[in-house]
């Protein structure tokens, strides 16, 4: 038997906008195993964002730079998404189907800067308050097997941001209209 050679590529032309309103709909879950489509289409979500972090990739492959994608930001309403933050000493890197957050730690956290999108255009500045710590539930495409992902600090906020993704949820719903720039003495400030 031949493995099947993985054709799907996702470019930026790929990505739907908040104006779609498909972005505000509830993703559906994954049937495990994985079927071969699926698996091709996470794996070409994770792709993206690992290339879309390499400039000369990016740039050849008309990929704006991510550390998150969720399917449904390439119009397909499934519980997958992607994301890859890299470091100086390693990465944190998952493709995951049917992310549950299982638990999470009362202290929020948030970026200084406010959070962007691949699907979100417009300027919406403020701070996106999140959990600091949580754990993920999931299928891990990279370790293929069922997980429990403890994540802390940025990790855990693109991880949030991304679930989000899944119920029609977009970062900026989170801030608040009346004080965007609000802070938290309690929170983690990243």
């Amino acid at each position: 038997m031949f493995a099947r050679m993985i054709t799907m590529k996702i470019t930026s032309k790929d990505i739907i906008l908040d104006t779609d309103e498909r972005i505000r709909m509830q993703s559906e879950p994954v049937q495990l195993p994985l079927s071969n489509e699926d698996r091709e289409l996470l794996q070409a979500m994770l792709d993206y964002v690992r290339n879309s972090q390499n400039d000369e990739i990016a740039k050849a492959e008309d990929l704006q730079p991510a550390v998150g994608i969720a399917a449904v930001q390439v119009g397909v309403l499934k519980q997958m998404i992607a994301v890859v933050i890299p470091y100086e000493d390693g990465v944190d890197e998952v493709a995951l189907v049917n992310p549950k957050i299982i638990s999470e730690s009362v202290q929020n956290a948030y970026l200084d800067n406010g959070e962007g999108c691949l699907s979100v255009k417009g300027e919406h500045p403020g701070h996106v308050f999140r959990h600091a710590r949580i754990k993920v539930r999931g299928y891990d495409l990279i370790q293929d097997k069922n997980v429990t992902i403890s994540a802390e600090g940025y990790f855990a906020i693109c991880l949030q941001h991304e679930i989000d993704h899944l119920s029609g949820t977009l970062f900026y719903d989170h801030i608040d209209a009346n004080n965007p720039w609000k802070s938290d003495d309690e929170a983690e400030v990243i």
